[in-house]
């Protein structure tokens, strides 16, 4: 141990780099973390905590339209973005003095600097350099941007939270999820939206259900979609820009937000000094432990490129800390991972798509619904809910559940415990259901459709 500052030095103050550090930190392990920009990473402050607050912010608006025909008058409505920007500032303010505090009383020694490793235990910050026995990776993503004339002009998801002006026209380059939700949160605001993809249909590696249902409900609420289409370059137009597309037509608006997709932010880290390899998209590889090519540095998180959750690079960071520090070794396990797409209405989605079940398995029935929810047979609001369930012919267990539909998130969560605990058919059909809710359709799906 002679010769080390540390017994770990994360880099990367994220969600997982956190919980790393704090839980080493814990078991009384020397423990170092170093932050080149902000304490909670992109979720806490560029990603979901955000993103969840203009989700709220933007429902409002069709709760209250729903809310006339409840009996509700309500007048000289109007929404002010300067308001919510500055109310989300603030909450994630005080999320990050909860960071630092939980950092401190772990007794972590946090490094506010850019951290560049010179070999395989030692790491740079500024002028000053630590000796770390072992060491994290953890920096996450960062979004990409496409090499086309004018990409300067657009903005990502780094800066959509904190514009100074609300864009009454935006434009969206991309279709996943990341991108469907900003198109979703500021049509609700009351901007115009319109998304530009190349593909055929929106959130590429979903359920084809799924796609077609979001589809059409965000179509329903006033967004557009441009598919088979790419913008080949932007320009200043007036106080706006234009987008033009590669089909010759050309789109007027006020922003472009580019959401195609996140790359691993691995760039001047100083890993291919040190010896760690990596893929051609700068992602760390790593074997199932989390371990680089290097021993003693590992990765977790975004930066590896395996599944780009916030919950799971937690995951990742508590099963690489029972691995180093208490003698049991633990793989990360990423089958069946519960996942939601904060659209309006919201996707929640465990196991495989269709897709993937027909591959894998020889018999696969699908039951399928689609209904109205009892809260717009009154509000007369066009939403409908989709709910699929994907089963194994022959052994009956459930291999996946998707929902599009209001609470899908809050539902598949629990849904996600049973489908991870082998859950069959025959379970759900014998749970009685809860009425009247959404919900209760799950168990309620007794006749296949194929």
């Amino acid at each position: 141990m002679s010769g080390y500052d540390y017994d770990l030095f994360t880099i990367g103050a994220g969600s997982g780099g956190v919980r790393a550090a704090r839980l080493a930190g814990g078991l009384g392990k020397r423990s170092g973390l170093a932050e080149a920009w902000t304490v909670g990473g992109t979720c806490v402050h560029r990603g979901c905590v955000p993103k969840k607050f203009y989700v709220f912010a933007s429902h409002y608006g069709h709760d209250i339209e729903d809310a006339a025909a409840y009996g509700w008058t309500v007048e000289g409505v109007k929404f002010d973005w300067p308001t919510l920007v500055a109310a989300k500032k603030k909450e994630l303010s005080r999320l990050e003095g909860i960071y630092d505090g939980v950092l401190d009383n772990a007794n972590v020694d946090l490094f506010k600097g850019r951290a560049v490793l010179e070999d395989a235990h030692t790491v740079r910050i500024g002028d000053q350099t630590i000796r770390a026995e072992n060491i994290i990776i953890s920096t996450g993503g960062t979004p990409f941007v496409p090499d086309m004339p004018g990409a300067e002009l657009a903005i990502t998801s780094n800066e959509i939270f904190d514009l100074d002006d609300f864009p009454k026209r935006l434009v969206i380059n991309g279709a996943g999820y990341i991108a469907l939700e900003f198109a979703c949160i500021f049509a609700g605001l009351g901007a115009d939206v319109a998304v530009v993809y190349r593909g055929d249909m929106p959130l590429r590696g979903f359920d084809d259900d799924v796609r077609k249902a979001v589809h059409r409900e965000m179509t329903e609420k006033g967004v557009t979609f441009r598919f088979e289409s790419n913008i080949s370059g932007l320009e200043k137009s007036g106080d706006g820009l234009r987008v033009q597309l590669d089909d010759g037509e050309s789109i007027d608006c006020d922003q472009v937000l580019v959401a195609t997709g996140r790359v691993p932010n691995t760039d001047g880290l100083g890993l291919e000094a040190a010896g760690v390899g990596m893929a051609k998209n700068g992602a760390v590889i790593v074997d199932d432990y989390s371990k680089s090519q290097v021993p003693h540095i590992f990765a977790i998180g975004d930066c590896t490129d395996r599944v780009n959750l916030t919950p799971v690079a937690i995951h990742e960071a508590v099963c690489l800390i029972e691995t180093l520090f208490k003698d049991n070794p633990t793989i990360p396990d990423h089958e069946f991972i519960p996942t939601a797409v904060f659209t309006q209405p919201p996707v929640g989605t465990v196991g495989l798509t269709e897709l993937q079940a027909r591959e894998k398995f020889p018999d696969v029935d699908i039951y399928r619904a689609e209904f109205r929810p009892l809260k717009h047979t009154i509000s007369g609001r066009a939403e409908k809910v989709m709910i699929k369930t994907i089963v194994d012919g022959a052994t009956d267990r459930v291999l996946g559940i998707h929902m599009v539909g209001m609470d899908a998130g809050e539902v598949i969560q629990a849904l996600g415990i049973a489908v991870k605990s082998g859950l069959t058919k025959a379970q759900m059909d014998a749970t009685m259901a809860v009425h009247p809710t959404t919900a209760e359709e799950l168990v309620l799906m007794y006749d296949k459709i194929s």
